[in-house]
């Protein structure tokens, strides 16, 4: 007579360490259909262990209800199994996502991590955060960002890190950026060095790389930089610039492009509009490189509209050329711009003098947007201010009138004709003011 078929019953199992149990369990496992009901019931009262060999098997057969209803069993144990969440938690769905989030949202504070007075075991933590930023829900982020920053025990930190990494490309990226190089300084290096690592897969990394190298890191942690940078290598770059007469290019203009290069160990050259187009030259441009082409250029005027795309076109035929936005278009740029005026604000004017933005006249409508925008930004009147002598003269007598009493910026990167003869009402050009020339220097050797 043929043997009796086993039933699939948690009763029927042959216990631990049988000859029989792994037989019957692939059997289990063939099963077209297996209700797990009788299987949760059976954990949930006590008649029946989770093993290793048996959660392999019913974890493939859970909807996500059931696999909630069993984290639930989980999590309630005296000393609950850590590999078990992450077997049982394998795709991705919104209930799972909402389960995690409700056991991890009030972060380790609200939950006493910090004091060791945790009613949520360091265990049950451990095992969760990583899986909460599996389920790659912006809500998720952040509950990780809390976790992985507070002062609780090295692993549930490095646990939430982990979270981190499963979801990297769906986090605010600013905010990401600015999560791990905040942790990349911290005094663990098992937590700043993976976070050297996470900043390194982001796309454009040098742009979050280059920043830290100016920051006191461990010693393992800055080698470990150092290494991150050397496998992106910087690209050459071509810095467009207006230059003055004859294609001369100003003295804050060439040392910008040599301490760049020294900066980026990769060739920086410096085009004037003013000038002839350059040759090719065969250090700028190695086989397959892409060229960076950045126009250091502060207003959307002919230039940046008509002059640009000739100037790309010419170098396209020799190279793949990245191009950049405008500098002026640069968000931070303006932010600067906003605090060199803020600054300017606070010497001996009026209280209420608006600052003024003196600029080269522009046309057309996407100039005018562009300066309304400028003004909103940077709390300024931009004024239109033609180079001709008998205008910067007027000029010159208009703002060191008492009546006026107001701040003055020049829009101008390096010394011109408009800094040259207002230097005493205007200052020195952009270049020359050590913020500003700083917050360039970051900004371009960050680039790729």
């Amino acid at each position: 007579m043929r043997s009796a078929l086993p039933q699939w019953e948690p009763a029927q199992l042959p216990a631990c360490g049988s000859p029989d149990r792994w037989g019957w369990l692939q059997q289990l496992r063939n099963q077209p259909e297996l209700d797990p009901e009788p299987w949760l019931l059976a954990l949930e009262n006590g008649s029946l262990s989770i093993a290793p060999d048996l959660l392999a098997v019913l974890a493939e057969r859970l909807d996500p209800p059931a696999q909630l209803r069993l984290l639930s069993w989980w999590r309630q144990q005296p000393d609950p199994d850590p590999g078990l969440p992450s077997q049982v938690l394998r795709h991705r769905d919104g209930a799972s996502a909402a389960w995690l989030l409700e056991q991890l949202a009030p972060g380790p504070v609200a939950l006493g991590f910090a004091l060791s007075l945790s009613a949520l075991p360091q265990v049950v933590a451990a095992a969760l955060l990583p899986l909460l930023g599996h389920q790659r829900q912006v809500a998720a982020w952040p509950v990780l960002l809390s976790w992985m920053g507070a002062p609780i025990a090295t692993p549930l930190r490095r646990a939430a890190l982990e979270g981190v990494a499963r979801g990297l490309s769906v986090w605010p990226r600013s905010q990401l950026v600015a999560g791990l190089s905040a942790l990349a300084g911290d005094l663990d290096p098992q937590l700043a060095a993976p976070a050297v690592d996470l900043l390194a897969r982001l796309p454009g990394a040098r742009r979050a790389l280059v920043p830290l190298r100016r920051c006191g890191l461990d010693p393992r942690v800055a080698e470990r930089l150092g290494r991150r940078l050397a496998a992106t290598p910087a690209q050459p770059l071509l810095l467009v610039v207006h230059g003055r007469a004859g294609g001369q290019l100003p003295a804050e203009l060439v040392a910008l492009a040599a301490e760049l290069e020294c900066r980026r160990g990769a060739p920086v050259r410096l085009q004037a509009l003013s000038a002839a187009v350059p040759a090719v030259a065969s250090e700028l441009l190695q086989p397959g490189q892409v060229l960076g082409l950045v126009p250091l250029l502060l207003l959307p005027g002919g230039h940046v509209r008509h002059d640009l795309p000739s100037i790309v076109r010419h170098w396209s035929a020799f190279a793949r050329v990245q191009r950049w936005p405008f500098l002026g278009a640069w968000p931070r740029w303006q932010a600067a711009l906003a605090r060199e005026l803020a600054g300017l604000a606070m010497q001996d004017y009026q209280p209420a003098a608006r600052p003024l933005l003196l600029h080269h006249p522009l046309e057309g409508p996407l100039a005018a947007r562009y300066l309304t925008t400028l003004e909103r930004r940077t709390g300024a009147h931009c004024v239109a201010t033609p180079y001709s002598a008998e205008h910067l003269a007027e000029l010159k007598l208009t703002l060191a009138a008492p009546a006026l009493a107001a701040p003055a910026l020049p829009l101008a990167l390096a010394a011109n004709r408009l800094t040259d003869q207002l230097a005493e009402q205007v200052g020195p050009p952009l270049l020359q003011r050590p913020g500003l020339r700083q917050l360039l220097l970051a900004e371009l050797e960050a680039l790729p």
